[in-house]
C-alpha cells in the first residue's frame, strides 16, 4: 500500500521581490485533512506563502507539491485548491445560490449535480433558507459562509482562507471560529488558514506554523506552541508571557534561578547553567500576602488590577521588573481567593514545572 501523500509540500520554498526577500527556504507539509494555521505578525510571509499556495504568485525558487504533484507552473484554476478571501468576492447582482452555482457551472458540471451540490453546501453553512436572497441582505457573518459554500462546493483537495475573519466584529468572529471548526470536522478537507490573531490560530487548528521575517519559526499544535515555545519571538507572540532576567545556579546540587537582588527561585532541571531568561504564563503564577507566601517567592508590589470577567489581570512590581498573574474566577487553583488591591504587598511564586528557561535561542523546560 502506497503512503498518502501529503496535501501540501513546500520545498525549500523562496519568494524575491528584487533585493526584499518576502519567503526565505521554508519548508513545510500539510497533512490531508488538517486545519493548518500560518500565524505571524504583518509582513512575516503568512499570505505569501498562501498566494504561493494557490498559485497567484510563482516561486522564485524551490518546489511546491499539492498531493504530491509539483504545481510550480500550474495557473490557479489548474490546481485543486480553492480560496476565501477577507472580503468575500460576492457577485452582489447574484443570488447566494447563484453565487454558489457560479463555479460548479464555469467547471462544467450538470444542471443536476449543481443543483445537489447548492443544496449541499448551504445546509452545511445552515443558509438553505436564505438561498433566494441578495448578497446585501445578509449579515457580514452570513456573507462569509456563502464564500465558503461557494469554495467548498467545488470540493477541492485544499481551501486556503486568507483572514477571512478579520472584517467581522469581536462577537461574530467568535462564532465563526466555532462554525469554521464544525465545518471542517464535517467536510474533512484540508484547510490552511492565514491570521495575525493568536486566538484564532489556538482555537481551531490542529497545528500551527509560526513566521516570522519570511521564515518558520516553530511547527506544533497549539498546546505545543503555547506551552513550549522553542524562543522568545513565539513565546512572546503566542498569548501573554513574562520574561523574568538572570541567571542558572547549581547549590547543593539543584538548580536555583537567581534574579537581580539576589531572590532566587527553584529552576527547572536543566544543564544550561549561566545567563538565562525564565518564561512563564501569567497563568501559571501565583500570588499572595507576604506573610503566607513560600520561603521561594519574590516580592513585590502590586501596581495594577483589571477586571475581565472570567479572570483579573495583576500587575506587580518586583525586583525582576512588572510581572503580570492572571487569576481565574469560577475555577482554578485561586478561584475564590480575595480580591487584590493597588499597593498591597504580596508574594509571587510558582510551580517548577510551569517555568521555561530560554538560553540564546533555545527554549528548555
Amino acid at each position: 500500500m502506497t503512503e498518502p501523500q501529503p496535501a501540501i509540500e513546500l520545498i525549500d520554498a523562496t519568494k524575491r521581490y528584487g533585493d526584499v526577500v518576502a519567503l526565505d527556504g521554508v519548508s513545510l507539509q500539510i497533512e490531508p485533512g488538517e486545519f493548518f494555521c500560518l500565524l505571524g505578525p504583518s509582513g512575516c510571509g503568512k499570505t505569501t506563502t498562501l498566494n504561493l499556495i494557490g498559485g497567484f504568485i510563482p516561486l522564485s525558487s524551490g518546489e511546491l507539491r499539492i498531493e504530491g504533484h509539483r504545481v510550480n507552473d500550474l495557473p490557479p484554476h489548474k490546481r485543486n485548491v480553492n480560496t476565501v478571501f477577507q472580503s468575500y468576492a460576492l457577485f452582489p447582482h447574484m443570488t447566494v445560490a447563484q453565487n454558489v452555482e457560479f463555479g460548479l457551472r464555469m467547471a462544467g458540471l450538470d444542471k443536476a449535480e449543481v443543483g445537489r451540490r447548492v443544496e449541499e453546501y448551504l445546509d452545511l453553512v445552515g443558509l438553505l433558507d436564505h438561498a433566494q436572497r441578495a448578497p446585501s441582505q445578509l449579515s457580514g457573518g452570513q456573507q462569509q459562509r456563502v464564500a465558503l459554500a461557494r469554495a467548498l462546493a467545488r470540493r477541492p483537495a485544499v481551501l486556503l482562507l486568507d483572514e477571512p475573519l478579520g472584517a467581522l466584529d469581536l462577537k461574530l468572529r467568535h462564532q465563526m471560529q466555532l462554525e469554521l471548526a464544525r465545518i471542517h470536522r464535517q467536510v474533512g478537507t484540508t484547510f490552511v488558514f492565514v491570521t495575525h490573531d493568536q486566538e484564532e490560530a489556538l482555537s481551531m487548528s490542529t497545528r500551527i506554523a509560526v513566521m516570522s521575517g519570511g521564515r518558520v519559526s516553530q511547527i506544533g499544535t497549539p498546546r505545543d506552541i503555547y506551552y513550549n515555545p522553542v524562543d522568545r519571538f513565539v513565546a512572546d507572540f503566542i498569548g501573554e508571557s513574562n520574561f523574568i532576567e538572570g541567571a542558572i545556579r547549581r547549590e547543593d546540587g539543584r538548580p536555583w534561578f537567581v534574579i537581580k537582588g539576589g531572590e532566587r527561585m527553584p529552576a527547572p532541571d536543566t544543564a544550561v547553567e549561566g545567563p538565562a531568561t525564565l518564561m512563564l504564563r501569567p497563568e501559571s503564577l501565583a500570588i499572595g500576602p507576604i506573610e503566607h507566601a513560600p520561603e521561594a517567592a519574590i516580592k513585590g508590589r502590586i501596581l495594577g488590577v483589571a477586571f475581565l470577567g472570567n479572570h483579573t489581570r495583576v500587575t506587580v512590581g518586583t525586583a525582576a521588573g512588572a510581572l503580570v498573574v492572571h487569576r481565574l474566577h469560577g475555577g482554578g487553583a485561586q478561584a475564590g481567593d480575595p480580591e487584590r488591591h493597588v499597593d498591597e504587598e504580596v508574594g509571587v511564586w510558582w510551580s517548577t514545572t510551569a517555568a521555561i528557561v530560554m538560553a540564546g535561542s533555545e527554549a528548555r523546560t
